[in-house]
């Protein structure tokens, strides 16, 4: 049986948008309530957000592709490549490389897609990869570029891409599409479109998921009219086989409806996420104003550690012996300051005796 590029049809790929119209729906109100909320923020609430959601689509997005990058490291190229500190210092090639990809991606949302910067992203997620034949350009190896199973009992070809030869007539057919504009198409199924399409092409050597994953993301911003701050690549990694398994279902096929439920459903969850995200930023700058001048170092240490681990806190909630390892204190002085916090409002606590636990008193989201 044929590969979807070698059917008849190629490239229109076909979905039942009925099956997503709600979800459209969804999509356009969370982003208009994404918006409203951002303007309650402040610009450094924004910035922290901004810095936020990009360094967990960069993390999730490498994560899905087996490769691990260091947080700090990428929020920190992301911060210098807007300009909101003073380190110059690189840091570490693949967190560069990604943190100067999203803010590209995140600054020209807006620019049509062209060959030069697909290159450019390209070329900055593999900055001096010395192992990588093709850097900044489509590959140009003859030998078939298969998909393959892992194991080594039985070597099994679950997709091959177009020829090498034809790779770039083939991407120019996907920027000409990619940039026409069609008002009447859903967003997401464009967005999900988008994406099953350049990974059929696949024409890179490496690092087609990681930049097929930033178009989808481009056309959903444009759809809306400016960058879309979402971490989708969370999402799919938390169901990275069944990512997989839809994509595959279209590599000889161009019905897509199945993938496309998947990926607006993936988008919906990111968009959702990202709301929970700011509301919690914006609840942690008004409890921490609240305690300024008010708590002891050990305290704000404390306080410091429970916001950094993000909406969901420590699992379980935060315990004496959690404030203990963190302060490096007694747990009768523990026992005070774990008080005296809940006294000021900055905790709740739950539970009794060695059951006792604290949560950020972070206020209902309205």
């Amino acid at each position: 049986m044929p590969w979807n590029w070698q059917l008849p049809d190629w490239p229109r790929f076909t979905y039942d948008s009925d099956r997503i119209s709600q979800k459209e729906r969804q999509f356009l109100l969370g982003s208009g309530n994404t918006c409203a909320f951002l303007k309650t923020a402040s610009e450094e609430q924004r910035n922290q957000f901004i810095v936020e959601i990009l360094s967990l689509e960069g993390l999730q997005s490498s994560k899905i592709e087996g490769e691990i990058l260091e947080r700090e490291s990428l929020q920190s190229s992301i911060k210098r490549h807007f300009g909101l500190h003073e380190d110059k210092k690189l840091g570490a090639k693949k967190e560069s490389g990604m943190g100067e990809l999203l803010c590209h991606v995140y600054k020209t949302f807006d620019k049509p897609l062209t060959h030069e910067m697909l290159w450019q992203w390209h070329s900055m997620l593999f900055k001096e990869d010395s192992l990588l034949g093709d850097t900044g350009k489509y590959r140009t190896h003859v030998e078939p570029m298969q998909i393959v199973s892992a194991r080594l009992d039985s070597s099994r070809v679950f997709f091959e891409a177009p020829p090498s030869k034809i790779v770039h007539q083939e991407m120019s057919k996907f920027i000409e599409w990619f940039n026409s504009t069609n008002y009447a198409e859903s967003i997401l199924g464009r967005a999900a479109i988008a994406h099953v399409y350049f990974e059929s092409i696949h024409p890179f050597e490496d690092g087609n998921g990681r930049i097929g994953r930033v178009l989808s993301e481009k056309i959903l911003s444009q759809g809306i009219g400016h960058p879309l701050l979402v971490a989708i690549s969370k999402f799919i990694e938390k169901q990275k086989k069944r990512y997989y398994a839809e994509l595959e279902r279209c590599n000889q096929t161009l019905e897509a409806s199945s993938w496309v439920e998947f990926f607006a459903e993936k988008i919906l969850q990111a968009q959702e996420d990202s709301i929970h995200l700011l509301h919690f930023l914006i609840e942690e700058s008004k409890i921490l104003t609240a305690l300024l001048g008010q708590i002891n170092p050990r305290q704000e240490k404390a306080i410091l550690r429970m916001f950094t681990e993000g909406p969901n806190g420590f699992k379980g909630g935060l315990s004496a012996e959690n404030y203990i390892a963190i302060t490096k204190t007694s747990r009768a002085t523990a026992t005070r300051d774990l008080a005296d916090l809940v006294q000021k409002g900055a905790l709740v606590k739950t539970g009794e005796l060695r059951h006792t636990r604290y949560r950020l008193n972070i206020a209902k989201e309205s």
